[in-house]
């Protein structure tokens, strides 16, 4: 079932989903053809997907605020014959389409000159589709990496891989990640994203829940939704965990209904994961960990499961299951034992195939043992339980010590005159590099950098202290919710920086 934001909900069979508009097009049977979606969440973006996926064909997801050039780079590496997109995007792909005639537009609403619109694939019955063999191992999907450490890249999952992935979470008699047919399940998060794909469109509809599309946030609509529709399942990213936590407007809601609090894609504190509990009493509230060249899905938070356990705030979850993980030094290599911090590896049928034409970035990705190097820092308690440092490529280096700049974001957000923040390092003579913080006030909040300083001094040793605070608008952030380090980084290069 799937309930649109403003349409009646209409209830649609696995069948239904399988073997939608796009299955059923006759010109678009083509098991090599390779389908560019660049739109918002919508009904017709799980349709384009689900059917490009029942004819054999792959799928790639792009931004829709993505650039002309960006858009432009992501079908030309994917070779993609049909991008589907809105009319209000189709500017971005105007003058790709003019130099590749070959490649069919198609719009989902008002089609502008020359474009076709998305009901014309349908013209065909849907008994002529022809039968498809796919081998479990061919590509169904192209999702490109977020790029926050280094250039953009194909993700080539394959049929294999995403069912793995999804039977993982929801299948079984006790399933990780307990979906049922009575769910109403909040998707948000856009669906060009793979945990949003993964995690909630894909495990709702195998489990049959009702999936509530909601286009873009906005606190007080999705506060709105959730007490209309009475939302069960609440998939969240850090930043919209931090909004309803911080927000006053929340608790004139009623939000009872929401039994499961889901936060993944960036790490989430302790200090929030509390706040949000106090929001929401009532809720489990955990962590899953993932990443695109994993599947996504590479542990899962006990709490969701059928039968919960009691989970350790701050931790991730356990790996799913039918996978392998383990705690390496990243200069050596060598296995770590429990509770000793080192690079997070993954191994299993879930993982990535490898990534698009590179295959260079690919042996550098996953070893020739089938360990996939996540490039994450991170340590397995005696519980089994995953705990999150940082990223490998994101620890400042502060005189040989490192630094976790999530450590300290989540110790400032934790702060009642600070609704956001980030931190990043700096180049220092002396030290190499120190930390330094991108805050923005709460509202009314006049806190002063020297205020923020000794509200962390007194928390953290001496290598951990803020060096700069820099007072801004915003955080800027991927639509995963991963805090766009190097754009602040290139501020600090460029002197770019807000008072």
């Amino acid at each position: 079932m799937a309930l649109p934001v403003k349409s009646t909900p209409t209830r649609m069979s696995s069948s239904d989903h399988a073997k939608s508009p796009l299955a059923s097009t006759s010109w678009a049977s083509n098991k090599a053809m390779l389908y560019c979606c660049c739109s918002r969440t919508r009904r017709s973006l799980c349709f384009a997907f689900l059917g490009a996926s029942y004819i054999g064909a792959v799928s790639t997801t792009a931004n829709p605020f993505y650039t002309p050039a960006e858009v432009a780079k992501q079908a030309t590496a994917s070779k993609a014959k049909l991008i589907i997109t809105q009319a209000v995007y189709a500017e971005k792909v105007e003058q790709f389409a003019k130099e590749n005639v070959h490649v069919r537009i198609v719009t989902i609403d008002s089609p502008p000159e020359n474009y076709l619109h998305f009901s014309e694939l349908t013209n065909s019955d849907e008994n002529d589709i022809p039968a498809v063999k796919i081998n479990p191992d061919d590509v169904v999907a192209l999702p490109y990496s977020s790029g926050t450490t280094g250039l953009p890249k194909g993700v080539m999952l394959t049929h294999k891989g995403l069912v793995t992935s999804v039977a993982q979470q929801v299948d079984g008699e006790n399933p990780n990640l307990y979906f049922h047919e009575k769910d109403v399940i909040l998707c948000m998060l856009p669906l060009f994203h793979i945990y949003s794909l993964n995690s909630v469109l894909l495990c709702g509809l195998r489990v049959g829940s009702a999936i509530l599309l909601m286009q873009k946030f906005e606190i007080v609509t999705l506060m709105e939704l959730v007490q209309k529709y009475k939302v069960t399942i609440a998939p969240f990213v850090p930043p919209v965990v931090l909004a309803v936590a911080k927000c006053s407007v929340v608790d004139k809601y009623d939000l009872s209904s929401i039994r499961t609090v889901m936060s993944g894609a960036a790490p989430m504190g302790k200090e929030l994961e509390d706040a949000v509990r106090a929001k929401l009493p009532h809720a489990k509230l955990g962590q899953g960990y993932g990443m695109t060249e994993a599947g996504p899905v590479l542990s899962m938070c006990l709490a969701f499961a059928k039968q919960p356990f009691e989970i350790k705030s701050g931790a991730c979850g356990t790996v799913v299951r039918n996978a392998e993980m383990k705690i390496v030094d990243p200069d050596t290599g060598k296995s770590l034992p429990r509770n000793q911090a080192g690079e997070i590896c993954i191994r299993g049928s879930q993982i990535m195939k490898g990534y698009l034409n590179d295959p260079e970035a690919t042996e550098r990705t996953i070893d020739k043992y089938g360990w996939l190097h996540t490039g994450d820092i991170g340590y397995i308690d005696e519980d089994d339980e995953l705990f999150i440092v940082d990223r490998l490529k994101e620890l400042i280096k502060y005189k040989g010590f490192q630094v976790a700049p999530a450590e300290l974001e989540a110790m400032l957000i934790a702060h009642p005159d600070i609704s956001d923040a980030a931190v990043v390092p700096m180049k220092d003579e002396a030290a190499g590099e120190v930390p330094v913080a991108f805050v923005v006030r709460s509202n009314g909040s006049k806190i002063t950098e020297d205020e923020i300083k000794q509200y962390i001094s007194k928390q953290v040793v001496f290598y951990k202290r803020i060096s700069r605070v820099f007072f801004t608008e915003e955080i800027p952030k991927a639509p995963s919710g991963k805090i766009l380090r190097k754009d602040l980084r290139s501020r600090l290069v460029t002197g770019n920086l807000p008072y």
